[in-house]
């Protein structure tokens, strides 16, 4: 992996799973840089109080998160020029079809193991040009 600088946006309500997957892209890309968030809202603040030079190179969001959910901030963010992904406990079909639908890069599920997290972060990289 290359040494690229890369500032992430993690929106999730789960303090137990932002860490998590905190951990795990640190542990890749020690140098990365990771905003947290706990509501869609807050994402939406977050982009308005920076310039697009400060956005981040990468928005994951939780599907399930309160005040406005996953879905909600890809319509609303669907003409910013920044990758995104969901990472969801959600597996149904419809909110995997719609998010993509509505822009997201990808749409995981959040993982069980090690291993699958490890896949997972190996391709936030790569969706954001690692």
């Amino acid at each position: 992996m290359n040494q690229r600088m890369y500032k992430f946006l993690l929106a999730d309500d789960d303090r137990d799973d932002q860490e998590i997957l905190i951990e795990a892209i640190l542990q890749e890309q020690p140098a990365t840089q990771i905003n947290t968030v706990f509501n869609g809202q807050k994402v939406l603040d977050y982009l308005a109080e920076r310039t697009p030079a400060e956005w981040p190179s990468l928005i994951i969001l939780d599907y399930k998160m309160p005040v406005m959910n996953g879905k909600e901030v890809l319509e609303k963010i669907q003409e910013v020029n920044i990758p995104k992904v969901v990472w969801s406990t959600s597996s149904q079909p419809e909110h995997m079809q719609l998010c993509q639908e509505l822009g997201a890069a990808r749409y995981f599920i959040k993982p069980s193991s090690k291993p699958e997290l490890d896949a997972i972060v190996l391709e936030l990289f790569r969706i954001c040009g690692g």
